[in-house]
């Protein structure tokens, strides 16, 4: 007699009849789930915020922002005075980021040699350049909003009053400069 496997295509067990892929299925036990649905969120919905402790601190630390940067345009607007002074011979002081211009152009006569000439600036630049051949003659000197603008402008004086080579020979900015 002839013996067959279980499971074989005409095996006369339990399912007389019944095909191999038959049995392998009705052996296994499945479990249907309900199906999941994810809905799009399409006009910004969501969750923005997970706790009101997170909350509490970026409003703490967008508070001490705007604290600190208030405080820093106070300081640069209270000490934005500044001074220049000229003499003669390349003689030069310069005084910035005073509380006010009187006491920087003060600072900046002591620090100059000589008799000398004040230039007071506020939130501004300002230069001095001297012939580089003769520095007892020829200088220029100016004031302007932007450090650029004030070294081109003191060359353009020099060289006006006769400077055959002028450079600069100082400069200084104040806070805003």
């Amino acid at each position: 007699m002839t013996s067959w496997g279980y499971g074989s295509r005409h095996s006369p067990g339990r399912h007389p009849g019944k095909t191999a892929a038959f049995l392998s299925q009705s052996s296994i036990h499945q479990v249907e789930t309900a199906p999941t649905y994810i809905l799009p969120v399409t006009s910004g919905e969501g969750i923005l915020i997970v706790s009101t402790v997170a909350a509490r601190r970026r409003a703490l630390f967008v508070v001490a922002l705007t604290l600190i940067l208030a405080v820093s345009s106070y300081i640069n607007r209270t000490w934005a005075a500044g001074a220049f002074a000229v003499g003669k011979c390349g003689a030069y002081g310069q005084a910035y980021d005073y509380p006010v211009v009187e006491t920087a152009r003060a600072a900046a006569l002591k620090q100059c040699k000589g008799a000398c000439t004040a230039l007071t600036m506020r939130r501004a630049c300002a230069a001095f350049a001297v012939d580089m051949t003769n520095p007892c003659g020829p200088h220029g000197y100016a004031v302007k909003p932007s450090i650029s603008s004030s070294l081109n402008a003191a060359t353009k004086k020099c060289y006006e009053f006769g400077g055959k080579e002028c450079v600069i020979r100082a400069w200084a900015c104040d806070a805003k400069g």
